[in-house]
């Protein structure tokens, strides 16, 4: 059982973090933030996939302006992501934005990030300090620099909190992103011990689809294990919904959140007799739309089938050309091979219906 780290809590919008609230997936639009109606039409879409916040860059006076009427037609919370022009986090904060992420260093000195913060304050909207290994200040890598550059980033992360804190301003979130796992998973675990502000997790360009997602995991599971982590964000060269997607499985994975299908199958080895590897994928894809947390196991053989599917709400085990349907130890029907899919769903939706997730049962 991981224990989390207790961390003051921020309101973002409708949510809480910190605390002992849920750790929150959320991702980050990929189009133009004046293209209304398509970044509108995007995190929609985020939002089926599970996206619990979500962020669009501000680098224009025009996007900012945009923020407005894009919040008017999602539901989730809506951060505005800003560099080097605080009068555009002024705009997005006048447009009912719900967070803005800043390097209070790099917005053009105190008097300027005290204009952000009086209009932060205003209307109740925290500030995420972003903190990332690329950007980090010179001054801070020629003093800290042989300490590596885990260190560095904590302590910009000290300075830029001082920042705001001399403003008597303490709704903040920090991130310490990194490209490398151990750089990264060691500058969160440096500042766990010295601040108790909530924090952003996520391992900074990761990569494209597959090697980021499994940079991802390993870092941002890392992260999680030691109890550190208040939102997290995969950061992948690719399609957003494959971010959240993505950051759900890492969560249930370590069982801290469920959300969709717990989905179990076996590797495969020279004792599988049926198509598993074709079966598991064809069922994986029928369940993809199921929201309700139940585990279903595919597995190929007697070795290992029958006990995964014991601890299954639902669970098939191949052999021969034909499968067997267990629900927990019951053994439901055996059939060919060439029914097993079918029978399998329907078997699949009769759980659910009993479990009390109809509309999930009506997805398949």
């Amino acid at each position: 059982m991981i224990k989390r780290r207790k961390t003051r809590e921020v309101k973002i919008g409708n949510l809480v973090i910190g605390g002992e609230n849920p750790i929150r997936v959320q991702s980050m639009t990929n189009t133009k933030t004046t293209d209304i109606e398509g970044t509108v039409k995007q995190i929609l879409g985020l939002e089926n996939a599970g996206c619990e916040l979500v962020r669009v860059t501000a680098p224009t006076i025009e996007a900012a302006r945009a923020i407005g009427d894009i919040k008017k037609q999602i539901h989730i919370p809506l951060v505005a992501d800003i560099h080097f022009q605080y009068l555009f986090a002024i705009e997005a904060i006048k447009q009912g934005v719900d967070k803005i992420r800043i390097n209070p260093g790099n917005i053009g000195g105190k008097d300027n990030v005290k204009e952000v913060v009086k209009a932060c304050k205003s209307r109740g909207i925290p500030i995420r300090i972003g903190i990332n290994m690329g950007s980090l200040e010179k001054d801070l890598f020629e003093r800290f620099g042989g300490k590596g550059i885990s260190y560095v980033m904590l302590k910009s992360a000290e300075r830029n909190i001082k920042i705001l804190e001399e403003l008597d301003f303490f709704d903040i979130v920090v991130s310490l992103k990194g490209s490398d796992v151990p750089t990264t998973v060691e500058a969160y675990e440096l500042f766990s011990k010295e601040f108790d502000y909530p924090v952003h997790v996520g391992i900074t360009e990761a990569g494209t689809l597959e090697n980021g997602s499994i940079k991802s995991a390993v870092g941002i599971g890392s992260v999680l294990s030691r109890g550190i982590g208040d939102t997290l964000r995969v950061s992948l060269s690719a399609d957003p919904m494959e971010e959240v997607k993505v950051g759900w499985q890492i969560l249930k994975s370590l069982g801290l959140r469920q959300r969709g299908i717990n989905f179990v199958s076996c590797p495969t080895c020279g004792r599988t007799e049926i198509d598993l590897i074709g079966l598991a994928n064809r069922v994986e894809k029928a369940l993809s739309r199921v929201e309700a947390p139940i585990t279903v196991a595919v597995m190929g053989c007697v070795v290992n089938g029958p006990g995964e599917a014991s601890f299954a709400d639902i669970g098939l085990c191949g052999g021969r050309g034909q499968a067997a349907i267990f629900r927990g130890k019951k053994l439901v029907a055996t059939v060919k091979e060439s029914e097993a899919f079918e029978r399998f769903l329907v078997e699949v939706k009769k759980v659910l219906i009993e479990k009390g997730f109809e509309k999930d049962a009506d997805k398949i």
